[in-house]
């Protein structure tokens, strides 16, 4: 399958879902009164779905790898606010597990997407001349 759109992407897919996952998650209580910590992981699970559109929208693989590797952060920053929420009593253990995974599996894929974008022969279609 060619990938022509960034919502194409696997990659994309699962970090929406799990944006949306996020917010699901913030919504309860006590969380949801928690406004500061509430915003920064809507904001930190985000960021993964949105640096992985926008690299891919630049139309260059370095470009495209560097986005990703914002978006990696930003998984790891939601995995870490994951076990603050856990700690904090907002998010049982199933919960914390579950985001745990996600975002662990969706870092290695990331990871996997800019290796091969390195390796790749294909520099980006803005290289190519249309002439």
């Amino acid at each position: 399958m060619k990938i022509e759109r960034f919502e194409d992407l696997e990659i994309w897919k699962e970090a929406r879902e799990l944006c949306k996952f996020i917010f699901e998650i913030t919504e309860k209580e006590p969380f949801c009164k928690d406004y500061k910590f509430r915003d920064q992981i809507r904001s930190s699970s985000g960021s993964i779905m949105d640096n992985i559109a926008e690299g891919f929208e630049r139309d260059g693989n370095r470009e495209f790898v560097q986005f990703l590797s914002v978006a990696k952060g930003s998984c790891g920053e939601t995995r870490s606010q994951s076990y603050r929420a856990f700690d904090y009593k907002y998010i049982k253990q199933d919960i914390l597990d579950d985001l745990i995974l996600r975002t662990t599996q969706l870092s290695k894929k990331i990871s996997s997407l800019m290796a091969y974008l390195k390796n790749s022969d294909f520099k980006g279609s803005k290289f190519h001349s249309t002439d």
